[in-house]
């Protein structure tokens, strides 16, 4: 197959006249190859498909129901609670719905993967790893690439036992979480240690460790919280990227997820070890966490975390807005270019996955604009890209390509989880 979009971003700018040949899910050509059976894509510009590098699908069934926090409280540590009541409410059935439900709203906000950092396993009352498979049955079922980041969760606070309602994110032992990777049956896999409060110290580096020789990627939620950073700071001196700087071999193929409340200096030693960080700006802003300092920051890729509002032109948008708020990073940030390589390139990165950009030898994953959006039509070609991040909605994606074919995007139903 090949295309040939009225515009194609190339990378640095919008071109005309570029085709684009596809063979078996991947780009093959790319340029002016002057073929006369090019399929015609008019009035649309071709962009690299979306990337989410962190997700957790289920709980956008919280919408409405986690926005309101009771007088005095934290907004997370509220919001936590109200997601524990529907973790307990979810069997197979309503956890294939809502998960297949984010997926196919994702497909239609331009969103071609996912990373999705998955730690609700069992059966109500059982021990089962049940959910692992539907989770990898509802994303196929959506048409999204799904990279499964299946994550290691072991207590339920800093030398605490998980709680009652934490038992279903249960993995009780290294060896039993290698197992149950070893048994899935995923196109693209890594892995995933919670956090600081859900993971023992002593075994994050042996995590790492084993997913680096097996070729995988890791992530971990990373200084999202203050409440979470003074007790780690209680109970083992340092704060946890200081910890994982301290303690783990490299960090190659390791994503901080959040760092919102991270130290400029240590993050430029984390950054320097090769380590990456994923930003959720609308979730980061919904529950009231903060604003991270990005002034050590080099290429974050972006996340849609808990799902309450999918948009990765608003994820992009307020990944610079949230930037301008404070004037020792305003202008980190130059252009809508970096944004944009925030929600692909970048993602692709931590992810390990060959996409994000339209180039020979890449997943053929795309999002094709509409050039006549209400949004985006007087915009003069030059400016497409600030005026599609700055001033474009999800309106204006007209379709998406994964591996070069057309993904269904306008229903969230069908078929039902294994059994």
């Amino acid at each position: 197959m090949i295309l040939e979009p009225e515009l194609t971003w190339t990378g640095a700018r919008f071109e005309r006249g570029v085709q684009i040949a596809i063979e078996n899910g991947v780009i093959t050509d790319v340029g002016q190859l002057g073929h006369n059976d090019a399929q015609k894509l008019k009035r649309r510009a071709l962009l690299p498909g979306f990337i989410s590098a962190h997700s957790h699908a289920f709980q956008r069934a919280l919408r409405g129901k986690g926005e309101t926090f009771p007088e005095g409280a934290g907004s997370f540590w509220s919001w936590r609670e109200a997601m524990y009541a529907l973790v307990q409410q979810l069997d197979a059935d309503r956890f294939y719905d809502a998960v297949r439900a984010t997926f196919a709203e994702m497909l239609a906000a331009g969103i071609t993967t996912v990373g999705e950092f998955h730690y609700l396993h069992h059966s109500p009352g059982g021990n089962d790893h049940l959910f692992d498979e539907i989770v990898l049955r509802a994303a196929k079922d959506a048409g999204i690439r799904m990279v499964l980041l299946l994550t290691y969760y072991k207590t339920g606070g800093i030398g605490q036992p998980l709680a009652p309602a934490q038992q279903r994110f249960s993995t009780q032992s290294l060896p039993d979480f290698w197992r149950q990777v070893d048994r899935l049956d995923a196109d693209h896999l890594g892995i995933a240690a919670h956090s600081i409060r859900g993971v023992p110290l002593d075994e994050i580096a042996p995590l790492y460790d084993e997913a680096r020789k097996r070729g995988m990627v890791m992530h971990m939620h990373v200084e999202e919280q203050r409440r979470e950073i003074d007790e780690c700071r209680t109970a083992y001196g340092a704060m946890p990227l200081q910890l994982l700087n301290e303690r783990l071999s490299s960090c190659e193929g390791f994503t901080a997820v959040h760092a919102t409340h991270s130290d400029p200096e240590e993050m430029g030693r984390f950054l320097d070890r090769g380590g990456n960080v994923c930003i959720t700006p609308l979730t980061e802003g919904n529950l009231g966490d903060g604003i991270p300092d990005l002034s050590a920051l080099r290429a974050p890729s972006l996340g849609t975390d808990s799902n309450a509002r999918i948009s990765m032109i608003e994820e992009m948008r307020w990944l610079e807005y949230g930037q301008r708020w404070k004037s020792e990073t305003r202008g980190v940030f130059r252009g809508a270019a970096p944004l944009l390589q925030a929600a692909t390139a970048n993602g692709a990165r931590s992810l390990g996955i060959d996409a994000g950009a339209i180039e020979k030898g890449k997943l053929a994953d795309f999002v094709a604009i509409d050039l006549d959006a209400r949004a985006i039509r007087d915009v003069d070609e030059s400016q497409l890209l600030e005026g599609l991040v700055f001033g474009g909605g999800d309106d204006v994606v007209a379709e998406v390509w994964v591996s070069g074919r057309p993904a269904r995007r306008t229903s969230s139903s069908g078929g039902k989880p294994p059994r």
